[in-house]
């Protein structure tokens, strides 16, 4: 697929599961919400970008540590399923721009905090994607980034994105950390704090979020059972009564700090 048609596939995936991805518990719930605001320690004045917000879960959380959030998305629907959802929340900083993380409509420096959780494996330019955080982060600003990882070793890594390809045509890769550690470093953002943690899915709650039919999700059922020892071990993959039940990821969730501000950025993760 080309980068556009990746993107159009996007698109359709996420316009027609919008509320869907409102309400999903991986989305919706984690520890890592509440995580990442201490972490960033947000004053009022301060001005936030979430990228590929999704069901604005990030920009909700943000929102009443800073003065806005500006929350985008590549996908409309999406957008409108957000600003209903806060709204409900009764959130009200929030301003929704329909972007594509790798060419944002933003001037240069202008956000203390960029986010983006849980997206970047269906970004098909990471390299564009963070070049493009760093462009509009301010000097010494923070950019809180969390997403699936995949293993460092090659044939296994090639195994999960095959997997998430499999059930949803919209996944791009799961980089792993060493990628995305290199691609931040080349880009003037320096990792302060990181924390990688399994994520859980029940299988079919997971798999019919984005199937399109039946026959997708045995097919994705019948890789994770075909899969070698090594593989069942990594996903931690359950079973019961010939039925796939459950299996895990890894994701990470790394703060970095822009290099150029006035306070001292020599700390590593």
């Amino acid at each position: 697929m080309k980068n556009e048609e990746i993107k159009q596939a996007v698109q359709a995936q996420f316009g027609k599961n919008a509320e869907q991805y409102v309400q999903s518990k991986t989305h919706a719930k984690g520890s890592d919400l509440e995580l990442m605001v201490e972490w960033m320690q947000p004053a009022e004045k301060w001005r936030a970008l979430d990228i590929a917000t999704g069901g604005g879960h990030v920009a909700r959380t943000l929102a009443p540590h800073v003065s806005l959030v500006v929350a985008t998305d590549l996908t409309r629907p999406m957008l409108m399923a957000a600003a209903a959802a806060n709204d409900t929340a009764l959130v009200h900083n929030v301003m929704y721009v329909q972007a594509d993380a790798e060419s944002l409509p933003f001037l240069d420096e202008s956000f203390e905090i960029v986010t983006c959780r849980i997206a970047a494996h269906h970004f098909p330019d990471p390299s564009a994607f963070v070049r493009e955080v760093s462009r509009v982060l301010s000097p010494g600003g923070l950019f809180l980034f969390i997403d699936n990882v995949s293993p460092e070793e090659l044939s296994l890594s090639a195994f999960i994105n095959a997997v998430e390809k499999t059930r949803d045509p919209s996944h791009v890769r799961c980089l792993s950390v060493s990628e995305w550690r290199a691609l931040f470093e080349a880009n003037g953002l320096t990792p302060q704090k990181q924390q990688e943690r399994k994520k859980r899915f029940e299988f079919l709650p997971w798999v019919q979020r984005t199937s399109e039919s039946s026959e997708q999700e045995a097919a994705v059922e019948k890789m994770l059972w075909n899969a070698t020892d090594e593989q069942k071990e990594y996903l931690g993959l359950t079973t019961k009564e010939g039925k796939v039940m459950t299996h895990q990821i890894d994701e990470w969730m790394v703060l970095c700090k822009k290099r150029g501000g006035n306070e001292d950025d020599d700390s590593k993760a």
